[in-house]
C-alpha cells in the first residue's frame, strides 16, 4: 500500500501540471511552486516567470511533484 502522506505535495515543492488549464492560461507540463495546502487533495500553486513575478496562482488537485537529484547522487560516485 502506498504511503498517502509521502505522495502528497508539501509547501514549497516544485510541481508540474498534468493537464491543461486553459481558463487561467496554463498548459500541461508548466512548472510551479506549492505555496499553500488547501485540503487533503488540493494545493495552491504559484507560477512565476524568469523575472520572479507570479503570472498565475490557482488551486490544483492533480500534479506531479518534481525531484532534483544531482547527477553524482543518481549515478554513484565519480571515479578518477
Amino acid at each position: 500500500m502506498k504511503n498517502e502522506k509521502a505522495s502528497r505535495p508539501s509547501a514549497l515543492d516544485v510541481v508540474a501540471l498534468l493537464a491543461d488549464l486553459p481558463g487561467v492560461g496554463l498548459a500541461r507540463g508548466q512548472v510551479g511552486t506549492v505555496v499553500e495546502l488547501l485540503g487533503k487533495y488540493t494545493v495552491l500553486v504559484e507560477f512565476s516567470g524568469d523575472d520572479g513575478r507570479a503570472y498565475a496562482t490557482c488551486p490544483i488537485a492533480e500534479l506531479l511533484v518534481l525531484h532534483y537529484v544531482p547527477a553524482v547522487a543518481a549515478c554513484g560516485t565519480i571515479k578518477s
